[in-house]
């Protein structure tokens, strides 16, 4: 029988993390590293992901770094076959990157709105639908872990105009469960994390004006952290979830139970 802890190792599995180079994209993966993953993290920005990628490896992390705007669709597979490249497969794929945008819904602007579908839904599934052919339905065997939102869950509180995130989040939710529904048969599991109010560079300018009102409202009377996504992407990444797929969980203090 296999003991509990072993259950969470990720000792030589592969863990692509998109998003990676800071916020809880960086989080994650060094969660992810910290149990024994190998990383490949991307990102738009080189200077960044070489912070990153500095701060991982201080920690004897072994990661690899791609500079590259996943929204552009084109790219995928040649971003999948550069990986695999280097790495025996890719085991575990947290599909973290998103944008946002601000405006009323009777005056967003067309281009916004398709920058946040573009990256927050499409790149999503193109990125699952190209690693999923080409690295883990041939070893019947893989972690999808969607980053959606509490935001997916419902509409606008007051102060907020983010229709296209609300829309892309709740559309990564059924999207997960979908493609779950789809590749069980495959031995994939396919999961989301729904992130509640977290400090980062995305949501400054919000919690700038509402921090201390969310922080009111939710249960715990705090934001989230630094380390407070880590034993949940791990828990979904490992063989502890293995018996888990098609769900969301929402890591918010409890701000969606009031």
């Amino acid at each position: 029988m296999t003991h509990v802890k072993n259950l969470f190792d990720l000792t030589g599995k592969v863990a692509l993390v998109t998003g990676g180079s800071r916020g809880l994209g960086l989080q994650m993966a060094e969660a992810l590293g910290e149990m024994g993953a190998k990383l490949v993290i991307t990102a738009r920005k080189a200077d960044e992901l070489a912070e990153a990628k500095r701060r991982l490896e201080r920690r004897k992390i072994i990661v690899a770094t791609v500079a590259n705007d996943i929204s552009n669709t084109a790219e995928i597979p040649q971003l999948v076959d550069g990986i695999l490249s280097q790495f025996d497969g890719i085991d575990i794929l947290v599909n973290n990157a998103g944008a946002t945008w601000g405006a009323p819904a009777e005056d967003y602007p067309a281009e916004a709105w398709r920058k946040v579908i573009d990256l927050n839904v499409n790149a999503m599934f193109f990125l699952s639908q190209c690693v999923g052919k080409k690295a883990m339905i041939p070893k019947q065997s893989g972690k999808i872990i969607n980053i959606s939102s509490i935001a997916g869950l419902g509409g606008n509180p007051p102060g907020m105009a983010t229709i296209a995130y609300n829309t892309s989040k709740g559309a990564d939710i059924n999207f997960t469960r979908a493609l779950a529904a789809e590749w069980g048969r495959y031995n994939i599991n396919v999961n989301a994390i729904c992130p509640g109010f977290f400090p980062t560079k995305m949501s400054a300018g919000l919690l700038d004006k509402l921090g201390d009102s969310i922080k009111a409202t939710t249960p715990l009377q705090r934001l989230g952290g630094e380390e407070d996504l880590k034993g949940t992407v791990v828990f979904l990444a490992s063989e502890a979830s293995r018996h888990i797929t098609g769900q969301y969980i929402a890591v918010d203090g409890g701000a969606t139970i009031c």
